[in-house]
């Protein structure tokens, strides 16, 4: 570790020590890759964003160790007409600046997590209304029934209306465009309290011994430092030399001498996460293609081939160290419309894959440029550059930009990429929230230009549908003309590794979600 990031380290800790009473021992000293783009909380529906936000913010749901939906901002809800939900809120909650919290902070949250601004309102149905019916009661009225509101709201934390008012954040920035207070402060009502985020460098965040959960989540940590450590030695240094407790992202080819380490210990779990490629058929020509006037991916055979000359197997194998989980689909086992049948791959045929292009009049292949984060999944630069040379083996010259996930993401939202890798995972545990934004016609992350009306139909009345039969048959129709048509081209399903002290109770979590109100850190090893 270079004498600089060691200097930060400690300055860190003596921030989080000096936050906290002269008696503060428990600070986890956590390390990894990835970080929050922002912690404003609606400006990212991004993992490693929302996973760190919820340390500071809280929804009015949240889900239990076996994701299953409990209360958390709201204590109950149900349903008084099909289109009305009601809300009851816990009481005695404050802000962490100590302001009361209550119905007026949950519209408000929920109409800024609606603005044109905000990365999650397409976790949101159509709503209609928001309305406070007293202090603690809150009545949602949608414009059609929507039978998991609650799952949806899981992931919309609850900001202060006056503090956000105070400090001119009505409305969420657009990370990367925009600035505003929000975005490197936050005053929400979870276990921890935020002192200081610095992209690039790291998070510190304190306990707030206020918070309302601690009875039945007794954790022991005083505070919390997330240091960002892009190399991967010297992020398994840190924890080697015992400067961290935890990785969330430990180097696949170091698990063995970690596991071998006295002191040090694994955590592993499959992740409701699918790694994929998004390939541009809706747009006349590719921007970074020899050919011109007409574009290659537009030709299903194209996509097919593209599939077929990827060995999933050898990428499991040499770059995921069998840490992946070859899939046909790119949703999730454990997600309600998940299909076994449908998640099985098309076979690996080099030969078919070049009849293929011939076939659709490139025997010469072509040349595309592949856009891929190097900050966000992992080793997903190494998958990238794997796949670009099973690619190239079938003719199909493939040039990696790899780049940081702040520069990936809106590319992928400006539909600015002709090929790109992505990863996706839940929300709601539910097909919807894949369709929202990964599949219907104008989703958000859907770069490739698929139009389907079937499908766009499909979706809409799959949104409003009560959990059937009938529900789940139109999501297995949707997921299965998604995968005739090669809409994308799945690779795995991810599988995720912590490295951490024997000292350290954390459960791996299968959302990547560190959740650091239910570890503890012991002070001597058991």
């Amino acid at each position: 570790m270079t004498w600089l990031r060691w200097i930060i380290g400690a300055l860190v800790i003596v921030l989080v020590v000096a936050a906290e009473p002269a008696s503060a021992e428990n600070i986890l000293r956590w390390a990894s890759a990835t970080e929050p783009l922002t912690f404003d909380p609606h400006a990212a529906n991004h993992t490693p964003t929302v996973a760190e936000n919820q340390q500071v913010y809280e929804g009015l749901v949240g889900f239990n160790s076996s994701y299953e939906i409990e209360p958390s901002l709201a204590v109950e809800w149900k349903l008084i007409s099909p289109t009305i939900w009601q809300f009851n809120l816990r009481q005695g909650v404050r802000f962490h600046d100590g302001s009361p919290f209550t119905s007026e902070d949950v519209v408000f949250s929920l109409h800024r997590a609606m603005a044109e601004t905000s990365d999650f309102k397409g976790d949101l149905p159509p709503i209609t209304a928001v309305e406070a019916i007293d202090d603690h009661t809150v009545r949602i009225t949608t414009s059609a029934p929507d039978p998991i509101l609650p799952d949806e709201l899981n992931s919309i934390h609850i900001i202060s209306k006056k503090w956000a008012d105070q400090h001119k954040a009505l409305l969420p920035a657009v990370y990367g465009e925009q600035l505003n207070y929000a975005e490197d402060h936050a005053n929400g009502t979870g276990p921890f309290k935020l002192v200081s985020f610095a992209p690039g460098v790291g998070t510190v965040m304190t306990r707030n011994p206020d918070w309302w959960g601690l009875k039945q989540n007794p954790h022991n940590f005083d505070g919390i430092v997330h240091t960002v450590i892009k190399d991967p030695a010297a992020r398994l240094q840190a924890l080697l030399s015992g400067e961290v407790d935890f990785l969330s992202d430990p180097p696949l080819a170091d698990l063995d001498q970690i596991k071998h380490t006295p002191g040090l210990k694994l955590e592993r779990i499959n992740e409701f996460r699918t790694i994929f490629l998004g390939l541009d058929q809706g747009s006349r020509e590719l921007r970074s293609s020899n050919v011109k006037g007409r574009n290659p991916f537009a030709d299903r055979r194209v996509r097919q081939a593209i599939y077929q000359a990827i060995d999933e197997e050898t990428i499991r194998d040499k770059v995921m160290n069998d840490l992946a989980i070859p899939s046909g689909v790119i949703i999730q086992p454990g997600i309600n419309g998940y299909v076994p049948e449908l998640d099985t791959r098309l076979p690996h045929q080099p030969a078919a894959a070049e009849a293929l292009l011939a076939a659709a009049g490139y025997p010469d292949g072509f040349a595309v440029a592949l856009d891929c984060p190097n900050d966000r999944y992992i080793n997903d630069e190494t998958i990238c550059r794997a796949a670009a040379a099973m690619l190239g083996e079938i003719g199909i010259r493939v040039t990696v930009a790899a780049r940081p996930m702040r520069e990936h993401f809106p590319m992928i939202k400006g539909r600015q990429t002709d090929f790109y890798m992505l990863g996706w995972g839940p929300g709601p545990f539910d097909s919807q929230f894949h369709f929202g934004y990964l599949i219907r016609s104008d989703a958000p992350y859907n770069a490739t230009g698929y139009t389907n009306p079937r499908v766009d139909d499909l979706i809409d009345a799959i949104e409003t549908a009560l959990a059937t039969y009938a529900r789940d048959a139109m999501i297995e129709e949707v997921w299965k003309q998604v995968r005739d048509d090669i809409v994308y081209v799945p690779l795995h399903h991810q599988v995720i590794v912590w490295a951490m002290r024997e000292q350290l109770e954390l459960p791996a979590d299968a959302r990547n979600w560190p959740r650091f109100r239910l570890a503890r850190l012991n002070t001597v090893a058991t």
